[in-house]
């Protein structure tokens, strides 16, 4: 193919060389897979500059999915209450994901159903924008769950 797109057809290369360098631009093989590899008369450097910023542009369109944490009380306060599902809806609008974990300290550690109660809460009130990932898991005294955004 020449510099405008333009089939030439099958050449050797000898031939595909030398006219590559009479116009001034580089001999570059884009499909070696094929049977002829195609190759295409182009500026190669120009061609790099190009393939790098398609590069960047899918990069920057890319989203990484952190995980952010949020520490609860088995006894928390309404308000408190408000305020960490808040962050957790933020959270889960910016399509990272959220660890939730609860620990109990002392006593409270001998009624864990209050601690799965309040993460099943939760959940449920974070439903439009997320799910578990899994049912809640306890670890010794802490009790977590994970929660991601639901896809679009």
């Amino acid at each position: 193919m020449d510099e405008e797109g333009n089939q030439l057809g099958v050449v050797d290369i000898q031939t595909a060389l030398q006219k590559s360098q009479e116009k001034g631009y580089d001999l570059v093989e884009v499909a070696p897979n094929t049977n002829p590899p195609v190759c295409r008369i182009m500026d190669y450097s120009k061609f790099k500059y190009e393939q790098e910023k398609k590069k960047k542009l899918a990069k920057k369109k890319q989203h990484v999915t952190h995980i952010k944490e949020i520490r609860v009380n088995p006894k928390i306060e309404e308000h408190d209450y408000q305020v960490k599902l808040r962050h957790i809806k933020e959270f889960l609008d910016k399509k990272d994901k959220v660890r939730v974990s609860l620990k109990f300290r002392g006593r409270e550690s001998a009624h864990k159903e209050f601690g799965f109660e309040l993460l099943n809460r939760i959940a449920k009130d974070v439903s439009a924008l997320g799910e578990m990932e899994s049912s809640p898991k306890t670890l010794g005294k802490i009790v977590m769950v994970t929660l991601v955004p639901k896809s679009a």
